[in-house]
């Protein structure tokens, strides 16, 4: 998720950290930045959680798995206090995340640089993010422009498995053909994150099968609070309602359960109210260049707002 910094910054945050450092034990400007280690990526996921956005349990790990050389920490006097992700899926695709720069050392240029060594990093990429809605504007002047809103509801879990014998463990589907259904919904392959997406602990993972092909599947997983529904992809809206009752059937009666829906796509709207789930946040889901071209009207489920 992105939010705007501030004036002096460059107009995107994600996830600002609240804790305030000591700037005067910070006499030096010696600003460094550098690929994350595994273990600053689970820094970043503290961060994130600090902040209140909720992320899953086991997130960072398969993050990382996407793209090892894609996130960036920034440091002041070896002290981390800025960073961002640049997950380059391909060539041609790049998705931008994790922008945070820490309480006291905003307005400072430290964003800006650590900005830039990200999108120097996607160089010759279509890029995507999501951001707040009311700093389109600004995102804009980055040279991104608006594809559609995503909207998160809220829920809560249980229910019945669904009586159809076409849903199954995702586990139980080929990974090739996994990989093949999900190209269809993402602008890029990403095999080596889905590898590590759907087999992650605390998760369940379906798959729906129709005449020995893949005609949709989810992922709902364990958060720091709740549990998260992403991605949901289906061939038509039964599907999706058949698999998301099969995923919210498997967390306990009353635990909130979250997805990410995209605004333009109205069965998923339908979706979300027969549940009786209730909208707690949005984002402008934005690209520089050419937006992809997506079946939205099958997406009833985003991946993540941090790598799309």
């Amino acid at each position: 998720m992105l939010r705007l910094l501030s004036n002096q910054d460059i107009q995107l945050k994600i996830l600002i950290f609240i804790f305030t450092p000591d700037i005067n034990q910070m006499q030096s400007k010696n600003f460094t930045i550098r690929v994350m280690t595994r273990a600053d990526v689970d820094t970043a996921i503290e961060w994130a959680a600090l902040e209140g956005w909720n992320p899953g349990l086991y997130d960072a790990e398969c993050f990382y798995q996407a793209d090892p050389n894609g996130f960036l920490i920034g440091l002041l006097e070896g002290v981390p206090i800025a960073a961002i992700s640049a997950v380059k899926y391909s060539d041609d695709f790049g998705f931008l995340g994790f922008y945070m720069v820490r309480s006291g050392f905003r307005g400072m240029g430290y964003g800006l640089q650590i900005w830039n060594a990200g999108m120097a990093y996607l160089k010759g990429c279509t890029i995507g993010l999501d951001g707040v809605i009311a700093q389109q504007e600004n995102y804009r002047k980055s040279g991104f422009n608006l594809a559609y809103r995503n909207i998160r509801y809220q829920g809560s879990g249980g229910g019945n498995l669904p009586a159809d014998p076409g849903i199954l463990p995702l586990s139980m589907v080929p990974f090739d053909e996994l990989c093949r259904y999900d190209r269809l919904f993402f602008p890029a392959d990403r095999a080596a994150f889905l590898k590590c997406w759907i087999n992650q602990p605390q998760s369940t993972a379906v798959g729906r099968l129709q005449n020995g092909r893949l005609s949709g599947y989810g992922l709902i997983r364990t958060c720091r609070t709740g549990h998260k529904v992403g991605p949901l992809f289906a061939d038509t809206p039964e599907m999706a309602e058949q698999l998301f009752a099969a995923l919210k059937a498997n967390v306990p009666e009353g635990s909130p359960v979250f997805i990410d829906i995209p605004e333009t796509n109205p069965d998923a709207i339908s979706l979300v109210n027969r549940h009786t789930m209730t909208p707690s946040f949005e984002t402008a889901r934005m690209y520089t260049g050419i937006t992809p071209e997506l079946p939205v009207d099958r997406i009833f489920g985003v991946t993540s707002f941090e790598l799309g």
